[in-house]
């Protein structure tokens, strides 16, 4: 079963060997043992490589799930001590500024979960790796996974308070040529789309600064090095805290969404349970609130779209 799970996935019974310390010839001998066995054939071969048959599609779907279950179950048996283990796969940004200054909250109401977490930017192979869930990125549109939308992203302006202090205040959005604008690398179009919504014709400005990641962008506009895109739900709390401040509500549409992901029909345990729920129900209430205490501290009302979930 295990070679066949290899090779289907593989697509390579080369590969699968490879993947399992066996010989190539040993996985095409055990595959012929499961297809006589069977009395079907799974796999379709060509030269370079193997291709399911649509019954060995679906055998592999049952398989999978077969094995997941093999796992999950063998997993409540190690963690009989009552800690019920849960990896997860972040991507950075998401980690650093939005989860990690929570995880408090998670491990009040679920002491008996641990979480094992880890960054990443990149599409994970849950048949390969031992990662539960992960939070993705994107537009949603993963295939063989499941997908729960957690929060979409809009992106404003937000710089150090020193800002509206300096020589050139920041007043109006015209008032930000006198300013540098921080640019994430990968996304040169961001400032430019959002200079459009504003109206803003003349795009010479002070200076420009670019840098690779969203992380060390919005960072860099904490320091007081310019004004950065920042998504407005990640930033709630550097906000609410008063290390970053919003100058224009003006919002651009990344038309991206952050979801949470697993593998498809795969069973779910208690621990990857609590946390969907957890993270879901922390999306739609905490990053609100946090945008809302810091109007109310200063004095100013509330604008939903700004911290829109």
């Amino acid at each position: 079963m295990k070679v066949f799970e290899s090779a289907a996935n593989n697509e390579s019974f080369a590969s699968a060997a490879q993947e399992l310390y066996l010989t190539a010839s040993a996985v095409s001998h055990q595959i012929k043992i499961l297809e006589s066995h069977l009395g079907v054939k799974l796999f379709t071969r060509k030269k370079r490589k193997v291709e399911l048959t649509p019954i060995g599609e679906k055998y592999l779907t049952s398989i999978k799930q077969a094995f997941n279950e093999i796992e999950v179950a063998t997993q409540r048996i190690e963690n009989s001590s009552g800690t019920d283990i849960v990896t997860i796969s972040v991507a950075p940004n998401f980690l650093v500024r939005w989860l990690m200054p929570r995880m408090k909250s998670f491990q009040r109401q679920y002491p008996d979960v641990e979480l094992q977490i880890s960054a990443s930017t990149g599409l994970i192979d849950f048949s390969k790796t031992n990662v539960d869930m992960a939070i993705y990125f994107g537009h949603g549109d993963w295939h063989d996974i499941t997908v729960h939308f957690l929060n979409h992203v809009y992106l404003v302006p937000v710089c150090s308070p020193r800002l509206l202090d300096s020589e050139h205040p920041l007043n109006e959005p015209k008032d930000l040529k006198q300013h540098t604008l921080i640019h994430v690398t990968k996304r040169l179009h961001e400032w430019p789309e959002w200079l459009e919504i504003a109206s803003i014709k003349n795009k010479r400005f002070g200076g420009n600064l670019r840098l690779s990641s969203s992380q060390l962008a919005t960072a860099a506009a904490q320091e007081g090095l310019g004004v950065a895109l920042g998504d407005s739900t990640l930033s709630s709390r550097e906000i609410a805290q008063g290390k970053l401040i919003m100058p224009f509500d003006i919002q651009l549409d990344t038309h991206k969404s952050f979801y949470l992901v697993y593998q498809k029909d795969r069973p779910v345990s208690y621990g990857m349970q609590a946390f969907k729920d957890w993270v879901i129900e922390e999306m739609q209430l905490k990053t609100s609130k946090d945008a809302y205490d810091y109007s109310i501290n200063k004095n100013e009302t509330p604008n939903p779209a700004a911290s829109s979930v």
